[in-house]
């Protein structure tokens, strides 16, 4: 039996959406990095490379303070 195909999600437009919001409020990836309890080469990576993220990264997404800044 086949394997159903699943659709791949581009997470560039999500990179460049975090680093656009940081960038425009002027905070460090270093600063924002611990805030998301990440290592700021991870972050760098989503930024630039549309690095998919961890589904522990998805939970403290929707759960984070500091995104809820962004979202507005």
């Amino acid at each position: 039996m086949a394997k159903r195909p699943v659709p791949k999600y581009d997470f560039k437009a999500f990179g460049a959406a975090i680093k656009a919001a940081r960038t425009g409020r002027k905070e460090s990836r270093k600063k924002v990095s611990d805030e998301m309890f990440i290592s700021p080469r991870y972050l760098a990576n989503i930024e630039n490379k549309g690095l998919p993220i961890s589904a522990n990264l998805r939970k403290i997404y929707t759960k984070s303070e500091y995104f809820r800044r962004f979202i507005k």
